[in-house]
């Protein structure tokens, strides 16, 4: 009997991700029922932020960080590339989209980087993963302040920022990756040696934030609210970011002349936006009852993202020629 095969950039993880958003339409948890989801969620993402703190060596973190050049040309793209192409988007807001549409657009915009897949395709594709690491720790710490900050700038009343918001992201996401710092050395060597756990803990965490947080946008009627023009109108525009930026950070890796490991991190962690940061962060900036609607933009992106990125990674590792010395390392 023939075995079903999932096409390469069609992964399990993409699969359950639409089959959480079917559950949460079909089954919305409400009630006392949401108030526990809300605890589990919180905890499955500090254990997420402490895993990743505690895999990373911190000596690694600290000889990449040194390329600081680099660290800034990623940043650059992160948060200041992406909210530019944001604000140019706002013609559309009311053509295209609603304007808690287009406020979904523009935090994704002001996301930080992600962590686990641009450093799986980045090794994928043979790239410098010890960059990919320190780029993506750094766009993810930094994440922490800058993306609710440039959320306030740009999304003004639309979010709530208060001085207990900031310190929730902060609580949820920064000081477990520090804590996971601290005790590197007495379970990093586990950790890499147990890689499943942390990726189970990952994307378990993403998944039951998405169940979570469209839950509660069903409740308040998501489904009823976003007409099917309206969402192909954000598959349209997260196609065309990611092209324009993919793009530019390719083309500017060549100018630069980069080694071709460091240009493979460019491309990966200079596109990518963190759905495992997104999602939890929306959750304490956003009200509930738009909170599905905001991360909307976020999942569309995340799943393109993934998907073309799968791609580039597989088709550059089967490309893969030893450069001879003499790139310019920024």
């Amino acid at each position: 009997m023939a075995r079903l095969r999932i096409p390469g950039w069609l992964d399990l993880f993409i699969v359950s991700l639409f089959a959480v958003i079917a559950v949460a339409t079909v089954l919305p948890v409400r009630g006392s029922g949401a108030t526990l989801f809300d605890h589990l969620t919180t905890a499955a993402v500090c254990l997420l932020f402490f895993l990743h703190g505690a895999k990373l060596s911190p000596q690694n973190a600290i000889n990449s960080i040194t390329r600081w050049r680099f660290q800034l040309l990623v940043l650059g793209f992160t948060f200041v590339l992406f909210p530019v192409i944001g604000l140019l988007l706002h013609p559309v807001r009311s053509s295209l989209l609603t304007p808690t549409l287009y406020a979904g657009v523009l935090f994704l915009c002001v996301l930080p980087s992600t962590v686990q897949s641009s450093i799986a395709f980045t090794s994928i594709a043979r790239g410098n993963v010890g960059l990919a690491i320190s780029s993506a720790s750094v766009s993810n710490v930094l994440g922490v302040v800058i993306t609710p900050l440039l959320s306030a700038l740009l999304l003004g009343s639309e979010v709530k920022i208060t001085f207990g918001s900031v310190v929730r992201i902060v609580l949820q996401l920064l000081v477990p990756f520090l804590i996971g710092q601290l005790v590197h050395r007495r379970i990093g060597g586990w950790l890499a040696a147990h890689k499943p756990v942390v990726n189970i803990v990952d994307r378990g965490s993403v998944l039951l934030v998405v169940y979570t947080a469209f839950s509660a946008g069903v409740v308040e009627g998501l489904w009823h609210i976003v007409a099917p023009p309206r969402l192909a109108a954000v598959v349209v525009i997260s196609v065309a970011v990611l092209a324009v930026v993919l793009g530019i950070t390719f083309l500017l890796g060549r100018l630069l002349s980069m080694p071709r490991e460091d240009r493979i991190v460019l491309v990966f962690a200079g596109s990518k936006k963190s759905l495992a940061s997104g999602l939890p962060m929306a959750t304490l900036l956003f009200p509930s009852a738009t909170v599905g609607m905001i991360i909307l933009p976020v999942m569309i992106y995340h799943l393109i993202q993934l998907i073309t990125c799968a791609v580039l990674a597989r088709v550059w590792s089967r490309t893969f020629v030893e450069e001879p010395a003499g790139a310019v390392r920024v």
